[in-house]
C-alpha cells in the first residue's frame, strides 16, 4: 500500500483539499470586489508579492487536486530523493511529494523534501501538519523570502524542483537550484503561464530543458545538460 491510499493519510489530505475549496471561494470574492486594474496588477506582477502573500495569508493558494497527484506520481516514478518546493502554503503540495519520497526510500532515511514559504502564520501551520503526519524527519521548512532560503544550502543532486510560489520569480528560484539539478531531473511550474520569462527559458532548447505544457494548469520541463 503507498502512503495516498493509507486511511489516516487520505483523511487528513480530504480535509486540507475542503479547507483548500473554502479559501478560494473567500480569495474568489476578495477578487470580484478589485477593479479590473488591481486585478490586472496582481496577475501581471506589478504589484508587490510580499504584500500580495501577506494579504493572502488564510488563502491555500494550493495546486489542484490532480497536480497534487501528478506530483506523488513524477517523484515516484522517477525515484526522487532530493525534492525542492518554492511555496509551501499549508503543505498540500509538500505532503504529497513527502509521500512519494517515503515511499520510494522506505522508513530508513535518505530522502529530503526542502521547502521555503513566506508568509510566517502559514509555515507554523504546515509545521504542525507535517508533525502530525509523520513526516518532521523529512521536510525542512525555510521560512522567509525563497530568494534568500533557497539561496544556500541546497542537496548536491535535486532530483524533482516544486515552484509554486510567487510567478514572478519562477526564474530566479529556478536560477538558484540549477547548478544542482541531475541530469533528468523533473521541474513543476503550475499556472507558469502567468511568469512568461520562465516559459521562455524553459522552453528554448538551448538552455538545457526540454518542456511542454501539462493539463491545463502545469508546465513539466525536464533537465537535459
Amino acid at each position: 500500500m503507498n502512503m495516498l491510499s493509507t486511511p489516516a493519510f487520505a483523511k487528513r489530505l480530504d480535509r486540507l483539499f475542503a479547507d483548500e475549496d473554502a479559501s478560494r471561494a473567500r480569495m474568489e470574492q476578495r477578487m470580484a470586489a478589485m477593479t479590473p486594474a488591481e486585478r490586472d496588477a496582481v496577475f501581471s506582477g506589478m504589484a508587490d508579492y510580499k504584500s500580495f502573500y501577506s494579504n493572502a495569508r488564510d488563502i491555500h493558494l494550493a495546486v489542484s487536486r490532480d497536480t497534487a497527484r501528478l506530483l506523488y506520481m513524477l517523484a515516484r516514478s522517477g525515484n526522487a530523493r532530493n525534492v525542492v518546493e518554492f511555496g509551501t502554503s499549508f503543505g498540500i503540495s509538500t505532503l504529497h511529494l513527502a509521500a512519494a519520497v517515503r515511499d520510494n526510500v522506505g522508513n530508513g532515511g535518505g530522502g529530503k523534501i526542502i521547502t521555503s514559504e513566506f508568509e510566517p502564520s502559514k509555515a507554523a501551520q504546515a509545521r504542525a501538519t507535517f508533525a502530525e503526519a509523520g513526516f518532521a524527519d523529512l521536510i525542512e521548512l525555510r521560512e522567509g523570502d525563497a530568494l534568500e532560503t533557497l539561496a544556500r544550502e541546497l542537496p548536491e543532486h535535486i532530483d524533482l524542483v516544486l515552484l509554486d510560489g510567487a510567478k514572478t520569480l519562477y526564474l530566479q528560484i529556478l536560477a538558484l537550484v540549477e547548478p544542482h539539478l541531475r541530469d533528468g531531473a523533473l521541474i513543476v511550474a503550475d499556472n507558469a503561464d502567468w511568469s512568461p520569462a520562465y516559459l521562455a527559458h524553459v522552453r528554448e532548447p538551448r538552455n538545457g530543458y526540454l518542456s511542454m505544457p501539462f493539463g491545463t494548469d502545469v508546465e513539466l520541463s525536464v533537465r537535459t545538460g
